[in-house]
Parts: structure tokens; sequence; C-alpha cells
């Protein structure tokens, strides 16, 4: 999104006529960000095969899974619907990868039964694996026992994570794979979010290579993601190419060693949506108090959930007064809980009527969205090449009521 003498405007298409056509609140994603991101991980590794699957969980309607499709990439799912979309929007099977964590092992029936790879997290499935599904390839994910991210919620590589199985558990792991003569095909983890350091990442790596040794027949070596992008004004972020060339170095060093082309891959979510995205809000109320000025949006939590649950900042902008005098402001949504977005922001003046924006809102906004107040859900649109395209409609009050039922009880 820039700003021109015409206003703020996404591939030459104005922001406010995409308030007036879509109405708000509204979620929009520019595909020439989703297409950059994906070309900067891929161009930052100078050796071949190497996968990216794109996490979907950050963003999962089909559109934005078709689009990210065509660019090249597998994805990496944690649900059985997540599979289903994935394959609805053009995905092979063999380009998919099934990451739950405390998941039924009837779910992971459904996953086998659709042809995706893999991923187990615990002993207990592992062995029931080996004991019912002796033929089907898996990788094992395991806890590096590393803290990494921005903090607790993110970071899910900790000793005390439910994620993964602990290194310190890798005999156990050697015991039941070779009773049960159980073929691992992969080895993963995933040490958490926003994580900054590629040092993080390298230290992880070492770990891993070193648990991966006492699997030979693996094919491929998954290293999660988490990398960190840039939220806040001269914010810091994963150096990317940094992390592609040490990562290119140890991995070439890593098959001369073990006389194998190993496959590499990745599972970034946050990383190739989050900056495509923006969110439109409009302003119901400025509520001015002895102590604070507080603009009330016609949005809330129930819409976008991660400035509450994650403390996580999100720039804001005044799509209708850019140059307007600077003020203080609290932003707050319409949601009967504490739901402030942001506390004492600087924003062009705003007024009732006015659109607000809300950038990095590609990745874990929609997604966790809800109906919480009875409220309905936005719509999304995607501007691809010039053109802007509704990818999902806006709730009604026949969505929120569509699966009650009414018994005669009283």
């Amino acid at each position: 999104m820039e700003l021109t003498d015409a206003g703020y405007q996404i591939q030459g298409i104005s922001v406010l006529d995409l308030a007036d056509k879509y109405d708000l609140p509204l979620f929009i994603y520019d595909a020439s960000v989703i297409k950059r991101q994906y070309e900067r991980l891929t161009s930052a590794f100078n050796i071949d095969n190497v996968v990216f699957n794109y996490a979907c969980k950050a963003l999962t309607n089909v559109s934005i899974l078709r689009l990210i499709h065509s660019l090249g990439a597998g994805a990496d799912t944690v649900s059985y619907n997540e599979i289903r979309l994935c394959l609805q929007a053009g995905f092979e099977p063999d380009q998919i990868i099934f990451t739950p964590s405390s998941v039924s092992i009837e779910e992971y029936v459904l996953a086998i039964e659709a042809g995706v790879r893999i991923n187990i997290d615990n002993l207990e499935t592992l062995r029931y694996f080996g004991q019912h599904f002796p033929d089907q390839p898996v990788c094992i994910r395991i806890n590096p026992h590393i803290m990494a991210g921005g903090n607790s919620n993110i970071s899910v590589g900790h000793i005390d994570s439910k994620f993964g199985i602990s290194i310190h558990q890798l005999e156990e792991i050697k015991s039941i794979v070779k009773d049960h003569k159980i073929h691992v095909e992969g080895i993963h983890m995933h040490t958490g979010s926003d994580i900054l350091e590629v040092n993080v990442f390298l230290q992880a790596t070492d770990i891993l290579l070193n648990v991966a040794k006492h699997f030979p027949d693996k094919s491929y070596i998954d290293f999660g993601s988490g990398f960190k992008v840039k939220y806040k004004p001269n914010d810091v972020e994963t150096d990317i190419e940094l992390f592609g060339r040490e990562m290119s170095r140890k991995m070439t060093e890593y098959r001369k060693m073990i006389g194998k082309d190993i496959q590499l891959m990745f599972e970034p979510g946050k990383f190739i949506v989050s900056e495509s995205g923006y969110f439109l809000a409009k302003t119901n109320t400025v509520k001015r108090t002895p102590s604070n000025v507080f603009v009330g949006l016609d949005t809330g939590q129930n819409h976008l959930i991660r400035p509450m649950f994650y403390d996580a900042y999100h720039g804001l902008v005044n799509i209708s007064n850019p140059s307007g005098e600077e003020h203080i402001y609290s932003v707050v949504g319409y949601i009967c809980e504490t739901d402030t977005f942001a506390w004492n922001r600087p924003l062009p003046e705003v007024r009732k009527g006015d659109v607000l924006a809300f950038k990095n809102a590609g990745a874990y906004c929609f997604t966790m969205a809800s109906n919480y107040n009875s409220r309905v859900r936005p719509a999304e649109v995607m501007i691809y090449e010039g053109q802007d395209f509704l990818i999902r409609s806006r709730e009604t009050y026949d969505d929120l009521k569509r699966h009650l039922t009414d018994p005669d009880f009283l």
C-alpha cells in the first residue's frame, strides 16, 4: 500500500474505493507482496532440492492457497480440513505434510487415506503407527529444547512445549522404530515464530542434523520456520538472505558428509502472507475522557485478536485523512471485552466515519476470527495484477443461525 496524490492505493486501486465497494470491515491482500516474499525465500538459497511448504494455518482462504501453489510451494497442514482445502486449491497429496498436535488417530487415518505425508510428534502415536500402519512412511517431529521466538505463546521448541518429541527421548524413538521396522522418511522441528537471530536457527539445525544421523533412510529434513517480519516503524526482521547462505553452506557440507542429496524443507507462513494483508475498519466514535482519547471502531477482537492474545503490534494508518494533524489515540473495538488494538498511538486526526487500516493483517488474523458477541466475519478481497477480486463474501445473520436447531422443549 502506498500513499499517492490520490490517496492510499494498492496496485493502483484506491483503498477508499475498495472500502466503498465491499463495505467494512474488510480484509485486503496484495498478491504482489505474497509473490515478492516467496521469491525472497527461494532466491536466498544457492543449493537445489529446497522446498517451502506454506504453513497454511496463517491464512487458509482457498484463493490464497491457489496463488501460493502456483508459485511452486508445498503445504504444511495441521488439520484434516486444511488438507481438504489444500487439495481443493490444487496441491498434490505428496506436496502436503500433515503436522498436527494432540489429534485423534481417526484424524490421522483420514490424512493417510488422503495420501499426504505424515508428521508424528509423540511416542504413543509413533508406536501406534508401528503396530497398525507398518507400511506408512512417517516424519518425526523433534523438540530441540531451544527457547526461541517473541514470547512463550509462539516459542514452541522449549522444554515445556507440548510440541514434538524431546531430544532426550531419542533412544525411545530409535527403539520404537527398530521394533516396528518403521520407515522414517523425514525428521522435523519447529522452534517458534518471530525468531530474529540466524544463529538460533543454526544452533537448532546442528541439533536436528545430529538426530537425523540415526535415521539413514530419511529423504528430507524439515527445519520449520518462524522467520520474523517487520511490524513497527524501523523494525528489524530475519536476515533471510544471510540465513539462506548459511543454511546452504551447512547443508552442502552435510550432504557431502552423508553422500546423499537430502531434501531441505521449511514451512513459512507469516513470512509469506503477513505483510500482504490490510484490515480496514470504520471509526464509530471518538470518545474523549479526562485521561485519553479513544477511537472506537466497527470491529473488535472477534476479527483481529492478535493484539489482545499475543500483545502483537499492528501498524495503523488513517486512510481517510492521511495529511491530518497528528494526535495521540487509543484504538479500541466494539466487543464487550477490553479489546484494545493500540494504546497511545500517534495518528493523523481521526474523525467519526474515517477508515483506518491495520498493517500486517495477512497472517493469523482472519483465520483466528470468530463470531463472538454474535458478530459476523468480514469479507476478504485479493488484489491480483491490478484487479480486485472478492475471495470470501461477508457473513450475514443467516450464517450465524445456519446450524442452530430449535427443539420444542419449552
